[in-house]
């Protein structure tokens, strides 16, 4: 199963790709590292976009599922996560998230764990075909919720985001029967 994890968050420190990492204990994924290089999505190269682009493209359609972990940014998705999903979306009703299996994490250090967030990037997904599974984790507090090993402090954090995980592995499963 290869599972690609996105960390919404381009920070060194962030809590999303912290999070992606306690995820890579319950079960084998690459993190991606490439945010950063993704150029301002513009129609008028979607022809022929950007080599981090057709990098991205390549790399999301290889993989069986991804998992995604989202900060929230004035009560949103970051702007240059929102900017790949674009180009992943491209070409129109082909592009890389068209019946992809996703999992949506969401961390942040109010109250709501980016529960915001997540509700507006589970919609920008399935705009783009995507196949969102229904359980998410919504992690608050990031600032004290992973103790020194890097790992969830709560227990019924770590319970759900094993069940997410789970779940995604299964959805990919499934997708993976029926195109065999």
């Amino acid at each position: 199963m290869n599972i690609l994890a996105i960390s919404g968050s381009l920070r060194a420190g962030s809590h999303s790709t912290r999070l992606l990492r306690t995820a890579a204990g319950l079960t084998d994924l690459h993190l991606w590292n490439g945010l950063a290089t993704i150029p301002p999505f513009n129609e008028d190269h979607e022809d022929e976009p950007p080599q981090a682009v057709s990098a991205m493209r390549a790399e999301v359609a290889r993989a069986d599922a991804l998992l995604i972990a989202t900060p929230e940014y004035n009560g949103t998705i970051p702007g240059q996560l929102k900017n790949a999903l674009d180009w992943m979306s491209r070409p129109y009703l082909e592009g890389v998230l068209v019946d992809k299996p996703v999992a949506v994490a969401g961390v942040s250090p109010s109250d709501y764990g980016a529960e915001w967030s997540q509700r507006d990037l589970r919609k920008v997904l399935e705009v783009c075909g995507a196949r969102v599974v229904g359980r998410s984790l919504c992690v608050p507090r990031a600032d004290t919720a992973f103790d020194e090993n890097g790992q969830l402090r709560d227990p019924a954090a770590q319970t759900t985001l094993a069940a997410m995980v789970d779940e995604l592995r299964a959805l990919a499963e499934a997708r993976k029967a029926v195109l065999v």
